[in-house]
């Protein structure tokens, strides 16, 4: 018998048929005599939905009450969840994020979890109940309703695999793995058999939208092994883990995230501690910086340029403007009209030239690069959000991944 998470999103879970279908996979398992624990995000696209009418409302509505009217969106697929389950002769109880024992630190929208009180989720799989927990919420130390941010559903089953030790960690998507491509965008993208957890942590904090990155991270930590895989066709997935195998591919894959913004910041005194100014403020309104390029601008002045997610992109010019005279920026410019095309291997540390292979496809397809970070398995680039697209297929073919 073996203790088993999984993990359903938002077209999985969307109507009644889809939900049959989902219980049909469930039920499967529990009849294997396994025990079973079911995260659930909200159906379809209710979250955005939320957001819109709040925001018909109001332009900039309360973080605590939008966390109030976003959690509900689980509960709705949890409960009907259960329900279906039931219909189908299985035991089955729905829990709220607070009833299944998440407690989270107080930053409304974008919490992260501190603990989990496990005893109630143990007491009902004791009773041999299929136990299906709301995804992306929790409560602070206050008694409030928290979320984890945008796919935090990974995050909510990922956290509970590691509390409860389970087996596996399955999370269920519309695909049936993860790609060396996006394969909406590449039509011959494959599909990976593996993947470790850095080089998918890369790819999940470079846009590609199959694993949430927290969720990455917190199974890296506590070693979850998880699989990635299709609610829509019974097939294996793709396994994330600590190894793959000895000799590794050049690449593994090729991401693009179009929601980045880029700021500059001109004519900057040139003196020490100017940065630190700068980067200090944005980290106190939790703003992530990615991407960094500083240059020397006019005699006695130098001009930073940096990259932020785009819902972030108004938190930091707010602080940056109210702050200008203090640390002396001259101007500021921001830009979402951009994209981060990036490429991911663990193999890249073996092979010399990668970068520029990179760099020739690029030009090849005559795609200007504006900015360029790397790391041991990471090499992205910004360039024109047009050419998103147009770069992600010409590199992906370069490297023939």
């Amino acid at each position: 018998m073996s203790l088993i998470v999984k993990k359903f999103g938002g077209s999985s879970v969307k109507d009644a048929e889809r939900l049959r279908s989902v219980a049909k996979i469930i039920a499967e398992t529990y009849d294997q005599n396994n025990d079973i624990v079911v995260v659930v995000s909200a159906q379809g696209k209710t979250t955005d939905e939320f957001i819109a009418k709040a925001e018909e409302i109001a332009s900039n509505p309360s973080k605590r009450e939008m966390d109030v009217l976003m959690s509900t969106g689980e509960q709705i697929s949890a409960a009907l969840l259960a329900i279906t389950l039931h219909e189908l002769g299985y035991p089955a109880v729905s829990l709220t994020g607070w009833q299944a024992g998440f407690l989270t630190d107080s930053n409304h929208r974008s919490a992260r979890v501190r603990r989990i009180n496990k005893e109630r989720i143990q007491n009902e799989l004791d009773k041999k109940r299929i136990v299906v927990v709301t995804g992306f919420q929790g409560i602070n130390r206050y008694d409030d309703i928290t979320t984890l941010g945008r796919g935090g559903s990974d995050l909510s089953a990922v956290a509970l695999a590691a509390a409860l030790g389970a087996d596996r960690c399955q999370i269920y998507t519309d695909v049936d793995g993860v790609y060396t491509a996006d394969p909406r965008l590449v039509a011959n993208a494959v599909k990976l058999d593996a993947i470790t957890y850095d080089e998918m942590l890369e790819l999940a904090s470079l846009g590609a939208k199959v694993l949430h990155n927290r969720s990455v991270e917190l199974a890296k930590k506590f070693n979850v092994q998880l699989e990635v895989l299709s609610s829509f066709e019974p097939k294996p997935g793709t396994i994330v883990k600590e190894v793959v195998k000895m000799e590794k591919l050049m690449i593994t894959g090729v991401a693009k995230d179009d929601r980045i913004a880029r700021i500059a910041l001109i004519g900057m005194p040139d003196k020490p501690g100017i940065a630190f100014k700068v980067f200090s403020l944005l980290a106190s309104k939790r703003v992530n910086v990615d991407i960094i390029i500083q240059s020397i601008g006019r005699p006695g002045t130098k001009d930073i340029t940096f990259t932020v997610a785009e819902g972030d992109k108004q938190t930091a010019l707010d602080a940056l403007n109210e702050q200008a005279a203090a640390i002396g920026i001259q101007e500021i410019i921001a830009d979402s009209d951009i994209s981060k095309v990036s490429i991911v291997g663990a193999g890249m540390e073996s092979n010399p030239g990668v970068a520029a292979k990179m760099f020739e496809a690029l030009s090849e397809a005559n795609i200007n690069i504006h900015m360029i970070s790397t790391s041991e398995i990471k090499i992205s680039v910004l360039i024109d959000k047009e050419f998103g697209t147009k770069a992600v297929t010409a590199i992906h073919a370069a490297f023939e991944v």
